[in-house]
């Protein structure tokens, strides 16, 4: 993390303009930036803080429903249980409520069954009309179902499967079933319940799902603890209702979606709660797709969808990390994605309120349809064609890296939109020939796409757009540095409908063809630096006030011919020196320096603040 080189900066921030030199305006400019400085070292001290959120997802879980989860579920009395003991093909049982047909035996009662040995070719079956719980015991068992679930509850209120302590237990199913009924689709999975299930304990299970899905039910699914690994040629595990998962070691490999809740008839259901454990998901589908809410409240995730972002897949697969229907809310915890689509996708909106989130994504990182918002955390975004995507993004707190091929943020409505206005307009009037030149615009927009930078470290290298509003921008604080584009059909700042800078710190570093800085209804003064000729990669700017103090010192990582700039250094009457090359020594943050030593560089301009946007040099391409 960023932490001790964000402080030092906004420390620099107060420092540089206490010393500006304009008797009118230093005493009012350093006030403003030493409450700018104090805002940015207030709002990102706690970036790199993971907090334990336990208490914010009990909360958060009746959001998302009921569960069926009781802690009378994960005792018992160990007198009561009744002894199954498997035999390859034959069964015996301590009690007339298990009714044994050759290899397949019928739990008929609630109760406690505790099951040990194998079955060849057998079945153990739950059917009750009982109110109470079915617990079944797995103590080192091993059944195999040639044409049918090893494991099939299709009657009961609800059922705890209990991994006993250092047992291995293992569960497959043939690749074709005889149904009973043969208008029926059920059961479908090695380990099939009609009715809700919880899975605890601290043994193993290993689930091969040959048919169809490896763990499924009709109703809800806990998984309350244990080391589960399952393999199916479908979908790994599916709770229709809900998934759960408390705690416990989960591990997937599915040619279908990984985990999965989907029931589309009521609104309540159809979630996804992640509270704590180790879940890795190898799936050709999506990893984790809940028909509503995701929510990821602690434990670490380990996401690989469709192939990861270097597959290619075909345009009909949904092969995503997480899907949300509805939202996606991770307030904790490790996440780490490599999809073919998107990394983290919402039909409505993403929140992410703290945690480390690392994606790699063949299609856009982040996408949601209506609303993004970052609240604190650590977001790395390694490979994606766009970085974070929604008609409003809002960036509170944080660290947030984009690497992007085409646009790192993109302000866009509509279903992974390509950026279109409503209408289909690609750019407002405006904007268009013969409108204001970039930089210049009036914040007058009034439509639905916004991108609110509040505070944290945003740092974005794109191929495309750094920075592509199709709408407007309002930034108060925060620190934000964009490396890329290199091609003048793009821009490190694209917006159209107004940027309004009323504090932070903001540079840019890009193309000339279309280059924009914040608009003049800012608060703050900004500069628009369009070079004569490119600069190659590394090419150091320095820019230093009058009396020498210096108030910028970036080395972009790619070429560039053309700068933005704006933070509470530059004052209004103050004359500045630009510099290109020479070398700069310190602690670089993406090319940012803090504290460095600065030599060697050409003085390349020198320029007077009168205005709240300056601009030196061509404007470059109009739209």
């Amino acid at each position: 993390m960023y932490k001790k080189g964000i402080l030092t900066i906004a420390l620099t921030l107060m420092l540089a303009l206490s010393a500006c030199s304009s008797p009118d305006s230093t005493t009012q400019s350093a006030t403003t930036a030493e409450t700018a400085g104090a805002e940015v070292e207030s709002t990102l001290a706690s970036t790199d803080t993971l907090t334990d959120s336990t208490e914010t997802v009990a909360a958060e879980i009746p959001v998302n429903g009921e569960t069926h989860d009781d802690a009378a579920d994960y005792t018992w009395d160990a007198a009561e249980e009744i002894t199954v003991q498997l035999n390859r093909d034959s069964i015996t049982a301590g009690s007339p409520d298990v009714v044994i047909d050759g290899s397949t035996a019928t739990i008929t009662a609630a109760g406690t069954y505790r099951l040990s040995g194998s079955l060849s070719d057998g079945q153990v079956i739950v059917e009750t009309e009982d109110e109470d719980t079915v617990r079944l015991i797995l103590d080192g068992v091993e059944i195999t179902s040639a044409s049918s679930a090893p494991i099939y509850i299709s009657k009961a209120d609800k059922t705890i499967l209990v991994l006993a302590e250092g047992s291995v237990n293992t569960i497959t199913d043939g690749s074709s079933y005889v149904l009973a009924d043969p208008e029926s689709d059920e059961p479908n999975a090695a380990i099939f319940a009609a009715s809700d299930l919880t899975i605890t304990g601290t043994g193993s299970l290993e689930v091969n799902g040959n048919y169809n899905d490896g763990i499924a039910t009709k109703d809800g699914l806990i998984l309350a603890a244990g080391s589960i690994s399952v393999s199916a040629v479908d979908d790994g595990i599916r709770g229709k209702d809900y998934v759960y998962v408390k705690e416990g070691g989960i591990t997937v490999t599915a040619q279908g979606d990984g985990i999965k809740a989907d029931n589309d008839t009521d609104t309540s259901k159809g979630f996804i709660t992640i509270d704590l454990g180790r879940i890795e998901v190898t799936s050709g589908g999506d990893a984790i797709s809940a028909q509503t809410n995701v929510l990821v409240s602690g434990g670490e995730l380990i996401l690989d969808a469709g192939g990861g972002s270097d597959a290619v897949i075909d345009e009909n697969l949904s092969a995503k990390g997480i899907k949300g229907g509805s939202s996606i809310t991770i307030a904790n915890g490790i996440v780490t994605i490599d999809s073919a689509d998107d990394s983290l996708h919402s039909n409505n909106s993403i929140t992410i309120n703290n945690g480390v989130v690392t994606l790699s994504s063949g299609d856009d990182g982040m996408h949601a349809d209506t609303a993004l918002t970052i609240n604190a955390g650590d977001v790395r975004i390694l490979k994606s064609y766009e970085g974070i995507e929604s008609a409003v993004i809002t960036l509170n707190n944080g660290s947030v890296k984009v690497n992007a091929s085409d646009d790192g943020i993109n302000i866009s409505g509509g279903v992974d939109g390509s950026g279109m206005l409503p209408g289909g307009h690609p750019f407002s009037e405006k904007q268009g020939p013969g409108g204001p030149p970039p930089g210049q615009d009036t914040f007058n927009y009034t439509g639905d796409y916004y991108l609110y930078i509040n505070g944290g470290l945003i740092s974005v290298d794109a191929g495309g757009d750094g920075i592509d509003a199709n709408g407007a921008i309002e930034m108060t604080n925060g620190i934000v540095i964009v490396n890329g584009p290199t091609q003048d059909m793009n821009g490190a700042l694209d917006y159209m409908g107004g940027f309004m800078m009323k504090g932070g710190f903001l540079v840019t570093a890009g193309s000339a063809g279309m280059a924009q800085a914040p608009d003049s209804s800012s608060s703050q003064n900004s500069l628009l630096l369009n070079l004569t000729s490119a600069q190659q990669a590394g090419t150091t700017i320095h820019i230093q006030d009058s009396s020498g103090k210096d108030i910028l010192t970036f080395t972009p990582a790619k070429a560039y011919q053309s700068i933005t700039y704006s933070s509470p250094y530059l004052v209004t009457g103050e004359t500045y020196t630009v510099f290109l090359g020479g070398t700069a020594q310190g602690e670089d943050m993406d090319g940012l320096y803090e504290s460095s030593t600065y030599s060697g560089g050409t003085e390349y301009t020198t320029f007077t603040v009168s205005e709240t946007v300056t601009s030196i040099g061509s404007i470059g391409m109009r739209r």
